[in-house]
């Protein structure tokens, strides 16, 4: 961690809801005047989606059928953790773009599943954001996690992931069901090896929990809502937090352990405010005085 080149990193997986979140620090941000570069984590993936195809072609034919973007070989990781360390010593550092489809081609000029070359970041950021799949990992080789100084998690009960992952890639990348299923299966073994072990590292966790059926997320004919959900929200380390204040300040919530407060799903938005507003505030002040 550094005190003086903060570093702020968001952890889910695909579909899990990673870019609210991350929608919600850029409010915070711009209403604090706060200067953040962020890098996405698909910047970091080792292959573009040819040599990914190509790649996974070659697994399956030897036999591995857990190969995806979640392995831990399938990104550049050393890459992201030496971005970190080196941002947290000197503010600066790089990154580059993954262009998913024919809008984003045109805003980076670069053919859709290909990646844009690396360029610095811009000088006088008072932080670094990160929103990805990996940006709590820690390994025998790997330790991204001791670099972030705020890490929050973003895990919805694994049927409403699946939900959400079938919807939005049926929607946005035109997969079948069975597509996105098989994707499911293959990544399932680095989900429970890769993926969650994030989650005891993290600072914060934000859980949504669907209160309506989601028994065979594989039917199901949408996502549920937010006023269908409650979200438990977690803390690593709850020393400090005034959980009086969140209970009165967010109707409808309560407690469900000493380290765990439950929201309404309508709620989650202003939750993320309440709460993380003043530790991005502490993050840049600490870094102004170091």
């Amino acid at each position: 961690m550094s005190r003086k080149h903060p570093i702020i990193s968001v952890t889910g997986s695909s579909g899990a809801g990673t870019t609210t979140v991350k929608t919600t620090f850029d409010q915070i941000f711009r209403r604090e005047g706060i200067s953040a570069v962020s890098i996405e984590g698909d910047a970091f993936h080792r292959y573009d989606r040819a040599a990914m195809k190509a790649e996974l072609s070659r697994r399956t034919a030897s036999g591995d059928n857990t190969f995806s973007h979640f392995s831990l070989d399938a990104n550049e990781l050393g890459k992201l953790e030496d971005i970190f360390r080196i941002y947290g010593e000197t503010g600066r550092g790089e990154t580059r773009h993954y262009v998913h489809d024919d809008r984003e081609a045109e805003r980076w000029g670069a053919a859709p599943g290909t990646f844009t070359g690396w360029a610095p970041f811009e000088d006088g950021s008072d932080l670094l954001f990160y929103e990805g799949l990996h940006g709590a990992v820690k390994t025998d080789g790997l330790d991204i996690a001791r670099h972030a100084d705020l890490k929050i998690g973003v895990v919805p009960v694994i049927n409403l992931e699946w939900i959400q992952k079938i919807h939005r890639d049926k929607a946005s990348r035109g997969y079948s069901t069975e597509a996105v299923t098989d994707v499911i299966l293959r990544r399932m073994h680095d989900y429970v090896h890769v993926i969650t072990p994030q989650f005891t590292q993290t600072d914060i966790n934000f859980q949504r929990v669907p209160v309506v059926d989601t028994s065979n997320p594989f039917i199901a004919r949408w996502i549920p809502t937010a006023d269908e959900s409650l979200v438990v929200i977690r803390f690593r380390n709850p020393r400090g937090i005034d959980f009086a204040y969140l209970t009165q300040m967010i109707q409808g919530s309560w407690m469900s352990r000493a380290n765990s407060i439950v929201i309404p799903g309508p709620k989650m938005d202003l939750a993320m405010q309440l709460i993380l507003t003043p530790m991005v505030q502490r993050l840049v002040e600490t870094s102004k005085r170091a």
